[in-house]
């Protein structure tokens, strides 16, 4: 199910609501948002090199994106949201050195080095990109930037600074100079003079410092310039993007926190020497996934994509929930026994809305939903706004429709699958209606509750043993047999 970004303001959006609190990776602080402008916030991404299939640490970054979006429009904040596609230009080094990652794809698939096959195969892996925060539910941003859109951009991006001096030029591409930009390095605050040469990145004789990066890598592939034939730098192509996109100054940008010290950091130098004004106001970074408490990485071979966890029976909306027990700036290490755990706990939310609430609503307690949406204003507590939701379902004094009710307006946040149409939610619990069984299956239900009504257990738990093996989990409510599919 693809959710739009238009669908985020399909109801109007709230006035200011209660300040939402964020902790600014530049600054190490927790800071009450403020935006640049309280019409519009803009939000900016860092997305996929789109050369193979993401993995299921990536797409934590683009979760922690959608609830910061979900919380700030709840809070009457409207988003402008960018989310870029690199598809030419990475290299296996998040440095400058390297094997070009789209480069190294086309050979692994035994086709020709050439642009035209770079944009087929980056395309592929789009599609199956969006196809995976489709599955968890992601509500896709107002652009889509692809950098191979927008190289002309980046040229002139790369113009500006050389006209001012920030760059010079070697055998092999064109390097900021970050002498000539003495805040480099502030996010995480990184001391220059005691990076060694190679510490970071492998030694390049060429350049003056080993913290300078490429504005433009030359090659025998790419486009043509006044540097040569060659590509944009990586950290180039997110600076064009943003600015092209949202403007020179931009309120928010996200990202993993392994980008912090060497992209954004970039980003700043190359967007503030080129515009004289702060980039970002609040840099936001989420935190690893890792497996067996190891890195989840394509170079150490222990990733699991999407597609991995639906041939083992999960959902998006398992593993969204799964993340969401944990809060976007804590490690969390993934395992199957745990995402297992957090199908159960979703099951058991889902059987309350479809099967015991029917989705049947009123008026949503005030008071529960003040203490959620508190805890999500509170730097997108998501672990906390969960434990609220379940001490509500526990209070004996509300009644079923008060709490499912609370429930629904919980989901315009969480997006847990608890607001599918009531007949999508119950197949969801793989429920399935005693007409669409096979007559087989009919005649053994039948005689089954024959044998229960007669008080014969030992034949009925014999019928029932039957059904389970034809695939199918029974049973006895009050308003007769209800049949699962299992397996």
């Amino acid at each position: 199910m693809t959710i739009m970004f238009t669908e985020l303001f399909s109801k109007k959006t709230p006035a200011h609501v209660r300040d939402v609190y964020v902790y600014n990776t530049e600054t190490r602080k927790r800071e009450v948002f403020k935006p640049l402008n309280e019409k519009e916030v803009k939000m900016y991404s860092c997305g996929p090199t789109v050369y193979s299939n993401i993995h299921i640490g990536n797409l934590r970054a683009f979760l922690s994106a959608d609830i910061i979006k979900r919380v700030l429009v709840r809070n009457g904040y409207p988003v402008k949201h960018t989310i870029n596609l690199t598809d030419f230009g990475h290299l296996t080094s998040d440095g400058d050195e390297g094997e070009d990652k789209m480069m190294k794809a086309l050979k692994k698939e035994g086709v020709p080095i050439t642009l035209d096959s770079m944009r087929q195969l980056s395309t592929r892996y789009i599609k199956a990109f969006e196809n995976d925060i489709d599955e968890l539910r992601i509500i896709h941003p107002a652009v889509w930037a692809r950098a191979s859109d927008y190289v002309k951009k980046q040229i002139s991006l790369i113009k500006a600074l050389e006209e001012k001096g920030f760059t010079y030029e070697t055998s092999d591409g064109l390097y900021f100079d970050i002498s000539k930009f003495p805040k480099y390095g502030r996010l995480g605050n990184i001391d220059i003079e005691k990076l060694q040469s190679g510490a970071r990145v492998e030694v390049n004789a060429e350049k003056k410092h080993p913290a300078d990066f490429a504005i433009w890598k030359k090659g025998d592939l790419g486009w043509e310039s006044k540097w040569g034939k060659g590509f944009p730098g990586w950290h180039i192509e997110c600076s064009a993007m943003a600015m092209d996109t949202l403007g020179k100054q931009i309120d928010i940008h996200t990202g993993g926190e392994d980008l912090a010290s060497t992209h954004h950091n970039a980003e700043i130098a190359q967007s503030e020497a080129a515009t004289g004004k702060t980039f970002v106001k609040y840099w936001l970074h989420n935190a690893f996934i890792t497996i067996d408490n190891t890195k989840v990485s394509k170079s150490l071979g222990n990733t699991i994509t999407m597609r991995n966890l639906m041939d083992r029976g999960f959902s998006g909306d398992d593993y969204r929930y799964w993340l969401l027990t944990a809060h976007y700036r804590t490690q969390a290490n993934f395992s199957w026994e745990a995402l297992t755990s957090a199908k159960q706990a979703l099951f058991r939310l889902k059987r309350y809305v479809y099967e015991d609430f029917k989705q049947r609503t009123s008026t949503p307690d005030a008071t529960y939903l003040d203490r959620f949406d508190t805890c999500l204003a509170d730097d997108f507590d998501t672990p906390g706004a969960i434990a609220v939701m379940w001490d509500m379902l526990k209070d004996s004094k509300l009644d079923d429709k008060t709490k499912c009710g609370t429930l629904m307006s919980m989901d315009e946040v969480l997006d847990i699958g608890l607001s599918d149409n009531l007949q999508e939610g119950v197949k969801s619990l793989g429920v399935i209606a005693v007409d669409d069984l096979s007559e087989e299956i009919q005649a053994l239900i039948d005689e089954r509750e024959v044998a229960r009504i007669a008080r014969n257990w030992d034949v009925a738990d014999i019928l029932r043993e039957k059904i389970k093996l034809k695939g199918y989990e029974l049973e006895d409510t009050a308003h007769g047999p209800k049949v699962t599919k299992v397996g």
